[in-house]
């Protein structure tokens, strides 16, 4: 929900290759290039969706083929991607890259003049998507349920709920169980359409119907609690005008 802004212009990058040197490489030449920081390296895919869950970045510089996993895959299993630049030795992942989206994609060696290029891009791709703001016709989250991946439209979903490792999408007639943080999916839905009104639930403000004491009651007669510590501020996002 919480979009980051980015302070004087910085970008926080990652930087995900399971080779060292190229890692070492894309630090210089990030150090080299003002307005950007490198928040975290991973050699690891595996690690770097743990690290891509709890600290969001800016821009992710990402290899495709890597161990166990691939560039490709590791994007496909975060819920909120990144603006990306893939940077491989292999042209035929191309198609496949920009159809997720990707900023560019740099094949090695690449010199400094091509990743500034690159940069610039990204820069240009991330004011887009901060200027355009969150659509709730449009937005779909993407998650994996029963080894599949799911597109889940943000006017569908209903609420939410944290259920031990695991979290359970309400959408439609649908409830959707799947392996995800509930902190994640709270950055990732438009804070503008939903709100966390408990440590464990997440709703859509258009389908609360109301409020009584600590429990909202929504348009299909679901109940879901709402934290003491959160009423002020929950009260006030659903009834404003009261």
């Amino acid at each position: 929900m919480k979009n980051q802004e980015l302070e004087t212009n910085t970008l926080r990058c990652m930087i995900v290759d399971d080779e060292h040197f190229a890692i070492q490489l894309l630090e210089k030449f990030v150090a080299d290039t003002a307005g950007l920081e490198v928040a975290a390296t991973s050699r690891s895919p595996v690690r770097a969706i743990e690290l891509l869950q709890s600290e969001p970045v800016d821009l992710l510089f990402l290899d495709i083929q890597m161990p166990i996993m691939s560039g490709i895959n590791l994007l496909r299993s975060i819920s909120r991607v990144p603006v990306t630049i893939f940077t491989t030795a292999y042209p035929q992942h191309a198609v496949e890259a920009f159809d997720l989206d990707a900023a560019d994609y740099l094949l090695k060696p690449f010199s400094f003049e091509r990743f500034t290029h690159a940069v610039e891009k990204a820069r240009a791709l991330i004011r887009t998507r901060q200027e355009a703001g969150p659509d709730i016709a449009q937005g779909t989250l993407i998650v994996k349920a029963d080894r599949a991946w799911v597109k889940v439209p943000f006017s569908e979903i209903r609420y939410i709920e944290g259920w031990r490792e695991y979290v359970k999408i309400y959408a439609g007639k649908d409830k959707i169980v799947t392996l995800e943080s509930l902190n994640n999916l709270e950055d990732t839905l438009p804070e503008s359409h939903f709100i966390r009104v408990h440590k464990s639930f997440i709703v859509a403000k258009n389908q609360v119907q109301k409020m009584d004491g600590e429990q909202l009651t929504l348009l299909d007669g679901s109940k879901v609690p709402v934290a003491r510590a959160r009423k002020k501020e929950v009260t006030a996002a659903l009834f404003a005008e009261i």
